[in-house]
């Protein structure tokens, strides 16, 4: 994932919905068929029924990530000694709250089957990067989550994902911007042809305020993959930290069209309403107004709410609802420090309060 979160959604692997429905182009990294000759299995079934697991593990979609775990129980059940397949299990299940999964139930299956994983192969470096993750984002223990990190790259480091996932915690910590580039360059130079990890390598530099560059990967990204929802995604997000709002709501429109959410649809919809009746202001009351609404499912998050009273200038609302996102433990949090919708509001001796609660690094 995750976290860092913009208005309308997070970029990191650790936040709300985001939705893809185009898969990544390559099925499979080189840093995972080495993997497979490593740590493979003698039974064709299985093996054939883990590849199939790793192509909708990619595809990144609430029930393509749900097949991906079908597939892989599949695969343990032909060959229960396949820790391949385990692995494989603990990254759906790892990715699967970021979707619209379920965090209390997704995340102990993750860290069950990485365990699982390593009690048959010690050597695996996936399975780490899973208990980092899960360590990092879920249990905020930022010191063992990178640890874990650390020593998934060190038994593997030629896979994309831990690289990928290691970049998007370090730039949530802050002031670790270069470590974090390198991390997500590195992915992207080991895995070219996944369209997450060149979503991620866009929407990263909107960490550091690079929006230029972010908007020239994810642009590209778009016009090769129109139907990748997240690549989209990533240019309305640069668009309305430049405060190009018009390109941002038509950005974020599109992506709507392409996430099989429908509350993205009417989001997107409510705020561009709200747009074209009271500009920008008018599109933040709109968006909150439909957020609230949704709260009362439990469809809309806390934090996001928080943006649009930080944006719109105030404060006590912007603060109610961050302690509300801290009560909800949500991931979101994770990026207070480097997400600039709190810049209206930093100043205040109850966001370094708040950053402290979090437990981030001063």
């Amino acid at each position: 994932m995750r976290h860092f979160t913009f208005l309308f959604f997070p970029l990191c692997i650790c936040a709300s919905v985001l939705h893809a429905t185009e898969p990544q182009k390559g099925q499979l990294s080189a840093s995972e068929k080495q993997q497979v000759g490593k740590q493979g299995t003698q039974n064709p079934e299985a093996y054939a029924l883990y590849l199939k697991g790793r192509t909708y593990w990619n595809k990144r979609t609430l029930s393509d990530l749900e097949t991906a775990v079908s597939y892989f129980n599949q695969a343990i059940a032909k060959d229960p000694g396949y820790a391949l397949a385990y692995a494989g299990l603990a990254s759906a299940y790892a990715v699967l709250p970021d979707y619209g999964g379920s965090p209390s139930k997704d995340i102990p299956k993750a860290n069950s089957a990485a365990r699982k994983a390593l009690e048959l192969d010690a050597t695996s470096g996936r399975p780490h990067a899973v208990l980092g993750y899960a360590k990092f984002v879920h249990e905020w223990d930022f010191v063992v989550g990178e640890a874990e990190f650390k020593k998934a790259i060190e038994l593997d480091p030629n896979d994309a994902t831990a690289h990928q996932w290691y970049a998007e915690c370090l730039f949530e910590l802050g002031n670790r911007e270069q470590e974090a580039l390198a991390e997500i360059n590195r992915a992207h130079k080991l895995d070219p042809l996944s369209l997450i990890i060149r979503r991620d390598f866009g929407a990263d530099h909107i960490f550091v305020r690079q929006y230029d560059e972010a908007i020239a990967v994810c642009e590209k990204l778009a016009d090769e993959n129109p139907r990748f929802s997240m690549a989209h995604y990533c240019l309305s997000d640069a668009y309305w930290r430049k405060r190009m709002y018009s390109q941002s709501l038509a950005e974020y429109e599109v992506g709507s069209q392409f996430s099989g959410d429908r509350n993205d649809s009417e989001y997107a919809s409510a705020m561009e309403q709200g747009f074209r009746s009271g500009g920008w202001e008018g599109a933040l009351r709109k968006g909150i107004e439909f957020s609230l609404e949704q709260r009362k499912t439990g469809g809309a998050s806390a934090y996001t709410i928080a943006t649009m009273y930080a944006e719109l200038g105030e404060k006590d609302n912007a603060f109610q609802w961050l302690n509300t996102a801290f009560q909800e433990h949500n991931p979101d949090l994770l990026g207070l420090k480097t997400d600039s919708s709190f810049d209206p509001i930093r100043s205040d001796p109850r966001f370094a309060e708040l950053v402290q609660k979090v437990g981030l690094p001063q």
